[in-house]
């Protein structure tokens, strides 16, 4: 009897660990086995730049590969999608800017909102501005605006889709300065940037372009910062150029689907937060068109609530829609 009665508190031990899958994650040491990194973009534009640079970096400090997967298309919908839908355990992780995870729940139907992704950690804000390929002959804002005055609807604008911090940026010129471009949106920046050397697409603002402004296949007319950039002292910021209160910012997170465990959160946070004070990492982000930044993770959650109030009130204010 005493026999039979310890069996069934055994098995029922047992079961009971086999229907905890959450537990088992619990006391598995993080990570046992490559990490996935969603990049909802193309490879080769400015979000696949820097998720490689982390990827590499993160792979580094945790002995563990951390392997980017491109899932481009619909302003970085599908690919953010995944992330939200994948399992909270550590082993999905998304980079994307506030283009897919802020910006687009607020202009359209998604199946994702603010309650299906945690923030982890901000991993580098984006240094752009509006850039013309020199066939147009422009020299700054002033004659950009003055051009699509006497030819509105004609002058194609590339961006990365719709949505995209490079989209919401032509929707505020369009709007601060009565303008109208025709909206040409790609699956991702390097698309963009292809298109704009060619003089495919004729103006574009996205940090893929930084290298070619640097080499002088594109004109960078301003930087969309409230202050000028170290890599373009020479390059006036928009408020600069006669629009202030026009910038839409453009920054860069790890995300994680809603639930993943806190230590995870925690590790990774603190990780990235020590490896962005190196000057290695200033250095490499700003080939790229980024500036490292650091924050707590109760800044970070505040940050976010603030962009999400910011973006509702600039798609008011500029009327901005997706066709």
């Amino acid at each position: 009897m005493r026999r039979r009665t310890f069996m069934q508190l055994a098995g029922s031990a047992g079961a009971g660990l086999s229907l905890s899958p959450a537990v088992v994650r619990a006391q598995a040491p993080w990570p046992s086995k490559p990490v996935k990194i969603i990049v909802p973009f193309g490879a080769g534009g400015g979000t696949d730049n820097l998720a490689r640079y982390w990827s590499e970096k993160l792979g580094r400090a945790f002995g563990q590969q951390f392997v980017i997967e491109n899932r481009g298309g619909a302003g970085g919908m599908i690919g953010t999608e995944a992330a939200a839908k994948a399992e909270p355990d550590g082993y999905t992780l998304l980079i994307s800017s506030n283009s897919s995870t802020v910006n687009l729940p607020l202009l359209r139907k998604t199946s994702y909102g603010k309650e299906s992704l945690q923030p982890v950690v901000r991993v580098g804000d984006g240094i752009s501005g509006f850039c013309v390929y020199p066939g147009t002959g422009l020299k700054s804002i002033k004659e950009l605006v003055d051009y699509v005055k006497a030819n509105p609807g004609k002058m194609p604008f590339g961006t990365p889709g719709m949505g995209t911090s490079g989209h919401m940026r032509m929707e505020m010129l369009q709007h601060r300065a009565g303008i109208k471009f025709l909206h040409v949106p790609y699956r991702g920046g390097a698309e963009v940037l292809n298109d704009l050397l060619t003089g495919t697409v004729e103006i574009a603002n996205d940090p893929s372009n930084n290298a070619a402004t640097k080499a002088g296949k594109a004109k960078l007319l301003c930087i969309n910062h409230s202050t000028r950039s170290p890599e373009y002292p020479d390059v006036p910021t928009l408020t600069e150029a006669g629009y202030p209160d026009s910038d839409v910012p453009l920054w860069f997170s790890i995300w994680a689907p809603t639930g993943v465990p806190a230590s995870i959160v925690e590790a990774i946070h603190a990780k990235v937060t020590e490896i962005a004070k190196l000057p290695e990492t200033e250095a490499r982000l700003l080939l790229v068109g980024m500036l490292p930044v650091t924050s707590t993770l109760a800044e970070l959650q505040a940050f976010r609530e603030a962009e999400i109030k910011t973006t509702s009130e600039l798609i008011k204010l500029a009327n901005i829609k997706i066709e």
